[in-house]
């Protein structure tokens, strides 16, 4: 494998503790040459799909040949493995729980292992913190130009964990109907319809307008920008990563809708001259 210069680094730690500060000293007592990039630490406890789509919308943006070190592990120290792959010209270090679910749905993965060989380990490793004794080292070494096949047994598609990601869908009342699956720190809800989806249902239906429903809440459009409404007003927008989301224009929508993750979110078309 080839030199790394940029390491990331996202995690559900925080910056209170120690935690995030002592993996990047472990990282640089083996290669000071590296980079470091924080990517977040303000994952929600233990939230793996949060994570996972934190690190499907950010990775691309890093060079190729980028380490990515992912340590959302409510599992540490049980029996679920801690895997290395390459996707997309990336490399992944993470504990197989289904974090990298969303990175390995297209199937491009090159190559994908175990880590267990002990000699990239820091000693001894705490059954409580693989992010410094496992996760860290390991990135280090392969930032150096180590070969991630030497980490542990190669591994299939097959064997890694995933999760259930909920996809969109088209009701018997002709409504795509989504999910929320993210709230970011501005309370925005993220949801899983993709402006393509979007775009391809209302081509379908002939449509040009639309209307969202969250609960009893009404939605009607999709804006180009947070002020296209007052201050305070609810608003559908297509986010960053290209995802349909709901806001409040410098409010929270979480608050606003008493919205939560995985609440049903349908998008209805209303058809041309009405």
């Amino acid at each position: 494998m080839k030199k790394s210069s940029v390491i990331t680094l996202l995690t559900d730690f925080g910056l209170q503790d120690e935690y995030v500060g002592v993996m990047k000293g472990v990282i640089l007592s083996i290669n000071p040459r590296v980079q470091l990039v924080d990517i977040t630490h303000n994952i929600s406890r233990h939230d793996i799909g949060q994570a996972a789509l934190a690190l499907n919308a950010s990775f691309r943006f890093f060079p190729k040949g980028s380490i990515h070190v992912v340590v959302v592990d409510p599992g540490v120290g049980g029996e679920r493995k801690t895997v290395c792959l390459k996707q997309e010209g990336h490399v992944f270090i993470a504990p197989d729980n289904g974090v990298l679910t969303m990175v390995i749905q297209d199937k491009k993965v090159r190559k994908i292992c175990a880590v267990t060989k002990q000699r990239y380990f820091l000693k001894p490793v705490s059954d409580t913190f693989h992010g410094r004794d496992i996760f860290a080292p390991v990135a280090a070494h392969l930032s150096k130009g180590l070969d991630m096949l030497s980490l542990g047994k190669e591994l299939g598609l097959k064997d890694l964990a995933t999760l259930e990601i909920p996809v969109p869908f088209v009701s018997a009342k002709h409504e795509l109907v989504g999910a929320v699956m993210a709230i970011d720190r501005f309370g925005s809800l993220v949801t899983n319809i993709s402006e393509r989806t979007l775009k391809k249902f209302q081509d379908d239906e002939g449509s040009q307008r639309v209307e969202l429903r969250l609960g009893r809440f009404k939605i009607k459009g999709v804006s180009q920008s947070y002020d296209s409404v007052k201050v305070g007003a609810p608003i559908a927008i297509i986010g960053s990563r290209n995802l349909l989301e709901i806001a409040l224009n410098q409010g929270d929508a979480r608050k606003y809708f008493k919205a939560r993750i995985g609440q049903a979110v349908k998008v209805r078309f209303v058809a041309r001259g009405k």
